[in-house]
């Protein structure tokens, strides 16, 4: 009867507050096959803890050198795979690049193998079988069936604590296996060193320390047994070393509670029933063991998993409840899968009592705010923090915060390029967390001094000895002799330099903005008149000659060719299309890109891209041309944007394992599709404006952090339906092809109205 009140109440809350249930969208095993690279198992809001499955052990190196069949597992899971190595609790989410994979967990039953065995011979190892027919993969919920012990592995997490569920056989070989040398992208030195002490038979506590994308990293953790475990033991790989110490006075490869060394396996042996489920709680901590256990003791306090599992599930809908949409189940799903894969990234850097290990590998506290890692901000910077401007301030601050503690704590006193773990790996160009601050200050988000906060954005933008920056400010670009990525990194700098300018301008700092406006200006001095592309430039000031602007390869672009990177100006669009031509000329350049057919040669040039994830030439697989559909705004055909959005969320988002065209790049992919669905999208932030589009949703109500309410209203919608005819906020004409951040934070209605043709003569730019 209390079951049954309980209940009716909560449904009564829900109706009252108006909160649906949309866990059942989020399909997590969309973007697991293919290019997408993002991972099936459990997390929670921007958690710490990514509990997911392994499938296969690809090393990073192979014969010495890189092994390009590890790029297909960045997430530790490969959808094409039929066996399942382990569960481990840190993943990336979509990256092209990966780390990772830490503390591998394996049921098994029978005799006790410590080997993880190969793809095409799984029983000769501890690996097993596995059918998508007998797995399940919910937002913060698991479950699979090991076919070759017949075990049926669940798991969920809380922020910093995942839990395990499994359900053995009878049987009196059972075991759990602790693989302390697994890992993503793992070589064979990337261990460093692992500690392990066992404190009873429940309890387990130690830390891992790897060399790889984060230089220096180390975990803890502290791992909790339902049941007393009979016996325990361990298998040690390392190489012979001339110096043992005196530890080989004590038999340590079973029941022996201190294990040290770098390449160990553990294994936990049981006796089960039939049907008995064994369960593990497993927390983890960038500063001790004991903030482990802490973590632990204080996120999950019994052995009741379901109850966990629906606290995981709760929080994922609260979160997918900020927007509400009307729209094709077909649509429902992606949307939400999309805002799932936004909510996951950066992650909760600090321990329930606030402690965390910082930049400088000491223990700090976060004080009034949260600490977060894992910033892919040359993917995030475009989409995902500017969505969080208007989702999640709050978190977008916290985030900030977390940026100013690194610049702080920094020797080089710069701020993130991409961090991770208490680390920065330096991964992709440009310097964009000064976008990310700069939007946030100007939309006054950032509750911090945002005098400090612009001093660090000069600090970093200034560093002479970092990615030519030096001969950036002297030349105005940097020369292809000094980089591969001379033209790219220009083109970025010139942008986050603008971006600088207007948080200068928004603090009246005069001499400041004049600085870096004349700086953003750079992007001009690659860009070829003769050609109309944007070229490397030699120290002389000649361009490079031998250009391709098919190419990827040597041609002074990271991740992309000329045809994509030409229009890399998100900050100056109009003076963009005057170097080329005017605005009938420069449409007529962007249908090219999007109607042009890449030759065979492109994709051998690049292991991230496939035909899967481009349009013609236009690459959406991935990130530097993200805003260029937008682009026809600017011109006199503007409703070529419409179409184009319209065809890419068709063909790029799907509700299938294989349904994203290229990497999500820590929910950058994603956060385009949801910008776009509701119909609009920042071109350039550090502006206040977002660019019209064409929705693809029936109608959308965002539930704002003030309170209050913006609805996107949308008429005569449907697939044949792309044009956008008229534009309406609060009624009244939409003066623009644009929206101003402010009249959405206001509250309000837009309304769009559909129809099947162009409406030529809306030009509002």
């Amino acid at each position: 009867m209390k079951h049954l009140l309980f209940v009716i109440l909560l449904l009564h809350i829900n109706l009252v507050f108006g909160q649906q249930n949309l866990v059942p969208y989020v399909k997590p095993i969309i973007g697991s096959e293919k290019m997408g690279h993002t991972y099936p198992g459990a997390t929670v809001p921007f958690g710490a803890v990514q509990l997911s499955p392994e499938t296969d052990t690809i090393s990073y190196e192979l014969n010495g050198k890189y092994n390009g069949a590890v790029y297909q597992y960045c997430a530790g899971y490969k959808y094409e795979d039929k066996t399942i190595v382990g569960f481990s609790h840190t993943h990336l989410s979509g990256t092209g690049h990966s780390d990772l994979g830490d503390f591998l967990i394996m049921p098994t039953q029978g005799k006790l193998q410590l080997n993880p065995g190969t793809a095409t011979k799984a029983k000769s190892g501890f690996r097993s079988a596995f059918s998508h027919v007998n797995e399940i993969a919910e937002a913060g919920y698991y479950k699979v069936k090991l076919d070759d012990h017949n075990i049926i592995a669940e798991m969920t997490t809380t922020t910093r604590v995942g839990m395990h569920q499994y359900s053995f056989p009878k049987s009196d070989e059972s075991h759990i296996i602790l693989d302390l040398m697994a890992g993503i992208y793992n070589y064979d030195e990337k261990d460093v060193w692992t500690f392990v002490r066992v404190i009873n038979d429940t309890l387990v506590t130690g830390y891992r320390q790897t060399n790889g994308w984060a230089r220096t990293r180390t975990v803890y953790f502290a791992m909790s047994f339902s049941k007393p475990f009979l016996n325990y033991g361990q298998k040690n790989d390392d190489d012979k070393q001339p110096y043992h110490g005196f530890w080989g006075k004590f038999d340590q490869s079973k029941n022996f509670p201190e294990i040290a060394g770098k390449k160990i396996r553990m294994y936990f042996d049981f006796k089960t029933a039939e049907a008995e489920k064994i369960k593990i709680k497993f927390a983890l901590s960038s500063v001790s063991q004991q903030n482990a256990l802490e973590n632990m003791q204080s996120e999950i306090k019994d052995w009741d998993f379901e109850k966990v599992k629906s606290s995981a599930q709760k929080l994922w809908n609260t979160e997918l409840n900020k927007i509400k949409i009307e729209a094709s189940e077909d649509t429902k799903v992606n949307f939400y899968t999309a805002m799932y894969h936004t909510f996951i990234n950066p992650t909760v850097y600090t321990d329930v009592n606030g402690e965390y290990k910082g930049l400088d590998q000491n223990t700090h506290v976060a004080e009034g705010f949260t600490n977060y890692s894992t910033f892919s901000l040359w993917d995030t910077y475009r989409a995902l923090h500017p969505f969080f401007n208007i989702i999640q301030p709050s978190r977008n601050n916290d985030m900030i915060q977390s940026m100013m503690a690194h610049y702080h704590q920094s020797t080089l006193h710069m701020l993130p390029i991409w961090s991770h773990y208490s680390n920065d790996n330096w991964c992709m160009s440009g310097y964009h967390s000064v976008s990310v601050i700069a939007d946030a200050i100007i939309k006054d988000i950032y509750k911090g001094d945002a005098n400090e906060a612009l001093n660090a954005c000069i600090a970093t933008a200034t560093h002479r000895n970092y990615e030519g920056i030096g001969t950036y400010i002297d030349l105005g670009f940097i020369p292809a002799e000094k980089s591969g990525v001379s033209v790219s990194n220009t083109l970025e700098y010139a942008y986050d330099d603008w971006c600088i300018a207007q948080l200068a301008k928004k603090l009246n700092r005069q001499d400041v903005y004049e600085t870096f406006m004349k700086r953003s200006q750079n992007w001009q001095n690659n860009f070829n008149p003769i050609t109309g592309f944007m070229q490397p430039k030699l120290t002389d000031g000649t361009f490079k000659t031998n250009f391709d602007a098919m190419s990827t390869n040597g041609q002074g672009f990271i991740e992309g060719n000329s045809w994509n990177y030409s229009f890399f100006v998100p900050q100056n669009p109009s003076g963009l299309i005057d170097k080329m031509g005017g605005s009938t000329a420069f449409a007529n350049r962007l249908d090219t890109l999007f109607s042009m057919h890449l030759p065979d040669s492109f994709f051998a040039e690049t292991e991230d891209i496939t035909r899967e994830g481009i349009i013609g030439g236009y690459v959406h697989g991935n990130e530097p041309a993200h805003h260029v559909a937008y682009l026809y705004n600017w011109t006199n055909q503007p409703w070529k944007t419409q179409f184009q959005v319209r065809k890419i969320m068709a063909m790029q988002y799907k509700p299938t394992p294989d349904g994203l065209g290229g990497n999500d790049d820590c929910g950058q992919m994603s956060a385009w599709y949801i910008f776009s669905a509701l119909g609009f999208y920042p071109v350039a932030p550090g502006s206040n404006d977002y660019a019209i589009g064409s929705p693809s949703v029936n109608n959308a109500t965002l539930t704002l952090e003030n309170g209050k309410t913006f609805t996107i209203d949308v008429v005569n919608q449907n697939a044949k339906n792309v044009f956008v005819q008229k534009v309406l906020l609060n009624g009244k004409p939409l003066p623009t092809l644009f929206i101003n951040y402010n009249d959405i934070m206001a509250g309000g209605k837009l309304t769009f109205q559909m129809g099947s043709k162009p409406k030529k003569t809306i030009r509002f730019f």
